[in-house]
């Protein structure tokens, strides 16, 4: 959770969480006389039920999803609910499990001239991805790609990536990246399965596909010190 988060969360007199998805800890420095919902077992209606009659009462709700609500986070119907219940409200930016796995794993997504571009995706489950982003259509541009919510269905995924990725085409999958119980599997699209398989991982985890994964790089023209820019000239010796 970011800083700005956390101090809402402290501060909230409601919060609302999905406890399916986000780490319980962020619960840890709330005030005792807090009321808490869960909303892993919550329809729309009584999410939005709740935070209503917490307005109605003049007090702070804090409506916790996981990463960044911008990727995945199913909230543009809770913010159009609450818009017409004319209840005021803020959006506070987050740390996307994509970036957090990037993190741990010490990659970069955009590693200058093997990958300049990442997508974002998943794969098609019980909620449909559009015709126009199938996975065979997105692996076709070789970039880094982050993919959600498709670790329970890695075999067919993998043979949706290789149709245009090769074999040994390096992948990460990282589950509940930063959490205590953060597990890390390195491999290729040709043994990744089997991996996921050994370690039992199926749910909550990102799968990053690509070769910014590998140890070849070039370095960035940023730093070079031959290389001018508006803030440095050529041959600056750095002093």
């Amino acid at each position: 959770i970011t800083v700005k988060g956390k101090r809402l969360t402290e501060h909230a007199d409601v919060i609302i969480y999905a406890g399916s998805l986000v780490n319980k800890n962020i619960l840890n420095d709330i005030r005792n006389d807090v009321e808490v919902y869960d909303s892993a077992g919550m329809n729309l209606s009584e999410i939005v039920g709740v935070m209503r009659d917490a307005a109605s009462r003049g007090k702070t709700v804090a409506r916790v999803h996981t990463g960044d609500p911008s990727i995945y986070g199913a909230i543009r119907e809770q913010y159009e609910e609450l818009e017409k219940a004319g209840i005021e409200y803020e959006i506070i930016p987050g740390v996307s499990s994509f970036t957090a796995a990037a993190a741990v794993l010490k990659k970069e997504f955009t590693v200058p001239e093997i990958s300049q571009t990442v997508i974002c995706t998943r794969i098609e489950g019980r909620t449909p991805v559009p015709a126009t982003e199938n996975l065979e259509s997105l692996a076709s541009h070789k970039a880094s790609m982050a993919i959600f919510l498709s670790a329970g269905m890695i075999e067919s995924v993998v043979k949706k990536l290789m149709v245009h990725y090769e074999l040994d085409t390096p992948v990460a999958v990282v589950q509940k990246a930063t959490w205590d119980e953060e597990k890390r599997i390195a491999g290729t699209l040709n043994n990744i399965a089997g991996k996921m398989k050994d370690e039992k991982i199926d749910k909550t985890a990102m799968i990053l596909v690509g070769d910014f994964l590998g140890d070849e790089y070039n370095a960035s023209k940023l730093y070079d010190k031959n290389f001018s820019h508006e803030f440095r000239k050529s041959g600056c010796d750095g002093q």
